[in-house]
């Protein structure tokens, strides 16, 4: 079953194009070109506008003017033209760059503000769905601010300009042609409302269909490997096939209201137009006139036309700025105070969990954690063991401040994490998590995202450390190689092992070890648990394991149950206990001893 629209939040059914308003703050800094072009639009609509005046003079004076005035009056139309077409060309220019330059920042800004979102707010909305506002939404901006917003105000003008004009040419003529605009006014505002839903259903649509095909490309191993590939197209082709129809729902909508529009403006000016021809032929007004009328009757129709079918990008662009600006103010469960305690450098490593109860927002009536408490003296190597699901994991996470616990507190060196900025206390931590991420560049870089400005002879000897100089040494370019996106060319050890010289590169007082070794044979994992013990001598160490065999050396084994803290101490004296790790061990060692 195709997955509906994901939103932030409940949001009214309209579309305004007042919402465009949101784009102001990112216009702002580039508001002298945004004046410039508008200059070049003021001049162009004013040049179109002078034009059918110069057009009204050569006809009513034709026959009696003389050849001098008469090329005076070309000559003046020429370079009317001419000023036109170079303030066309300009007004081109500073308005698309306009838009370029305000797309590419908002783009920045959103994705600035995503990637520092705390996990939280991505378990209510996928993350497809965020690169569709960041990418579908934003070229619908892009169009609005780099064509139709410009042409909609080009419109508007020799709409205005274009009436004031007609009036001040036939009176009587104008009253007739404002007696056609409620007829066309009312199927703006009646379909435009329509539109604006239609509008809305088709965005939210496109970004369901952008979330289901990320979440199937990026598990597309394991969708082949269970033979899936035809439930997830057909399930992607429904979630298309629903945008399709909102699209098409949307473009007929458009397409009448286009047409109305259209056929009652120039039925109107045919009719208008009749009525002025009997009135030239009765003298009561002249053929130049009555041309310049009808000059400015198809100016101001065409701009009228024009308007009713920009008015529905308009729409679009409004929807999407909306969002755009919700995911910009969206609000985060987990935030920097406003005046950050700085952590101490070099900072000790001490870690300690008082009373920290919590929930996963997504799960708030089960509890993750219940009631721990845990002290972690610098320099300790503590693991963290009991069956999946008793909280081991989450620890690493709050000692990250991925989420902020319901209740108690999470401190680094007495300091509560609330009260510190984020980037500061992170900085004191290396992590190796159970899903060693890998980007798509080479091995090297992949290191030396644990420490940016490390050497190569720096980024080698974490690589020693962790065992992976040996395989890496072996691809055709070395550490140089392209791993592949999510490092498809890697297997689970080598990708492994590359995250853990990246953790080790790091040097931080504190590491993270989430089941760090689970994906190594006997050989590379006895390697890196040398390193990791070189490694534990110096800094705080936390280590999460199912794997028992691997904490056997720590300082101290804590274990989990339920959320709970139910035995702690070493290797030796949990065994001889008897209690839940003593059966753990019972079954892992056993086993191992039958295999």
């Amino acid at each position: 079953m195709a997955r509906g629209p994901q939103i932030l939040e409940k949001r009214d059914s309209s579309r305004r194009i007042g919402s465009l308003g949101g784009l102001w703050p990112f216009v702002r800094p580039y508001r002298l070109m945004a004046l410039a072009a508008l200059a070049a639009l003021v001049l162009t609509a004013a040049l179109s506008l002078i034009l059918p005046i110069a057009v009204r003079r050569v006809v009513d004076t034709f026959n009696g003017v003389d050849a001098h005035l008469l090329n005076a009056y070309f000559g003046a139309a020429l370079g009317i033209a001419t000023l036109l077409a170079l303030g066309t060309g300009t007004r081109y220019y500073l308005v698309t760059r306009l838009g370029e330059r305000v797309v590419a920042d908002i783009r920045r800004a959103l994705f600035d503000r995503v990637i520092g979102l705390s996990p939280a707010f991505f378990e209510k909305i996928l993350t497809g769905e965020v690169l569709s506002r960041l990418t579908t939404d934003t070229t619908l901006i892009l169009s609005v601010i780099g064509s139709s917003l410009s042409i909609a105000l080009r419109n508007v003008l020799m709409m205005v300009g274009g009436l004031g004009l007609m009036l001040y040419t036939s009176v009587k003529l104008t009253g007739l042609v404002l007696l056609i605009v409620p007829a066309v006014v009312v199927p703006i505002i009646v379909l435009g409302r329509k539109l604006r839903r239609l509008s809305r259903e088709n965005q939210e649509w496109i970004a369901a269909s952008s979330g289901r095909a990320s979440e199937a490309l990026l598990a597309a191993q394991t969708v082949q490997a269970f033979t899936h590939e035809a439930e997830s197209r057909e399930a992607f082709g429904e979630v298309t096939e629903k945008a399709f129809r909102a699209a098409r729902a949307r473009i007929g909508a458009r397409a009448v209201m286009s047409a109305i529009v259209i056929f009652l403006v120039f039925t109107g000016i045919v009719g208008v137009l009749w009525i002025g021809a009997r009135d030239v032929r009765a003298g009561e007004m002249s053929a130049g006139a009555l041309i310049q009328f009808v000059i400015y009757s198809v100016l101001v129709a065409g701009a009228v036309a024009a308007l009713s079918e920009i008015v529905g990008e308009l729409q679009r662009a409004a929807g999407a700025t909306e969002r755009l600006v919700e995911l910009l103010g969206a609000e985060d469960s987990v935030t920097d105070p406003a005046r950050p305690v700085p952590l101490p450098r070099p900072a000790r490593g001490a870690v300690a969990f008082e009373g920290v109860g919590f929930r996963y927002p997504t799960r708030p009536g089960v509890s993750a954690l219940d009631g721990v408490n845990l002290a972690v003296a610098p320099g300790e190597t503590v693991a963290l063991v009991g069956p999946s699901g008793a909280g081991k994991t989450t620890m690493i996470q709050l000692l990250q401040r991925f989420y902020d616990p319901a209740e108690g507190r999470v401190t680094i060196d007495g300091i509560d994490l609330r009260d510190m900025a984020r980037g500061d206390f992170r900085r004191a931590i290396a992590l190796v998590p159970q899903d060693p991420v890998i980007f798509a560049a080479s091995a090297r870089e992949n290191i030396r995202f644990g420490r940016p400005e490390a050497s190569d002879a720096e980024v080698e000897a974490a690589a020693r450390a962790a065992a992976a100089h040996g395989f890496l040494s072996a691809l055709p370019d070395g550490y140089d190689s392209f791993v592949g996106e999510r490092g498809v060319m890697l297997s689970g050890g080598q990708k492994q092992r590359i995250a853990i010289a990246r953790a080790i590169l790091r040097d931080a007082p504190i590491l993270l070890l989430d089941e760090a070794t689970s994906a190594l044979d006997a050989e590379s994992e006895r390697l890196v648990q040398e390193a990791v013990e070189r490694l534990s001598a110096s800094r705080t160490t936390l280590i999460v394991a199912h794997r028992l065999a691997t904490v056997k050396k720590a300082d101290r084994i804590v274990v989990f149950e339920a959320g709970r803290i139910v035995d702690q101490g070493r290797h030796e004296d949990l065994v001889a206990g008897g209690g839940l790790y003593a059966r753990l061990a019972r079954l892992q060692f056993t086993d191992g001893a039958a295999s």
